[in-house]
């Protein structure tokens, strides 16, 4: 079977393109690829269309990314949170685009993308500016809104522990939209706090398998965003 390890995040996000549509892990800090996204953005690829749970917080991270430019569109649930002072701006100035997904359709439409279903019906939205110009049907009497599946050219997500196959284990709230980005994107880049041995995992614990990733990179000392936030770090490091 493949060795699925790639010694650092620079190599690992090399191949995402200018244009890529990029699935991005995290709820929050939890699950959140900080090392991955400070490596795609020193790589420089620009044009992004980005789908993740929020606009990222502070200064670093998701929100670092945005800053820096290389994102033309958010697909994502919670665009303003608490720390998020980056987005709002930017979209004020209307030099980003907003598609706003409530989270559970987020999710559906993720694992949909991934497990090859182009659309499904939903209550979610009804009657709301969010269903607007999107096909209803009428089912046992109650009115659905027609989402689409969502799929994306590469997933970049964090996790607890990996082998070297791409066997993925999550730490607790961690795990949110880690699993399906994996199944909905073409490729999958991973950063992995521990990396073990074939054989070390229970295959019966296994959330991810190793099917649905493409790199895993270890980092063994993850970046703590809420911390990173406390010190008003930015990224690039200033």
């Amino acid at each position: 079977m493949i060795n699925k390890i790639i010694g650092t995040a620079k190599e690992a996000v090399a191949e995402i393109f200018d244009g890529s549509t990029v699935m991005i892990s995290g709820f929050g800090e939890a699950g959140s690829p900080i090392e991955l996204i400070h490596a795609l953005i020193d790589h420089g690829a620009r044009n992004l269309t980005i789908v993740s749970n929020n606009t990222g917080n502070g200064h670093i991270g998701l929100a670092a990314l945005i800053e820096n430019k290389q994102v033309k569109k958010m697909i994502c649930s919670f665009p303003r949170t608490a720390n998020s002072v980056v987005f709002p701006e930017l979209y004020r100035r209307g030099e980003i685009e907003l598609e706003l997904v409530p989270q559970g359709t987020l999710a559906e439409r993720i694992r949909a993308g991934g497990a090859g279903i182009p659309a499904f019906y939903t209550p979610t939205s009804v009657n709301t500016p969010l269903a607007e110009g999107k096909e209803t049907r009428i089912f046992n009497g109650k009115p659905y809104v027609m989402e689409y599946g969502l799929k994306a050219d590469f997933a970049m997500v964090k996790c607890k522990i990996a082998d070297r196959y791409g066997n993925l284990l999550y730490n607790k709230t961690a795990r949110n939209f880690g699993p399906v980005m994996c199944m909905g994107a073409h490729r999958s880049i991973v950063q992995a706090s521990l990396v073990v041995e074939p054989g070390a995992l229970d295959p019966e614990t296994v959330v991810t398998p190793g099917i649905f990733v493409d790199k895993v990179v270890e980092i063994s000392n993850p970046l703590s965003e809420n911390q990173l936030i406390k010190e008003n770090r930015r990224y690039p490091w200033t």
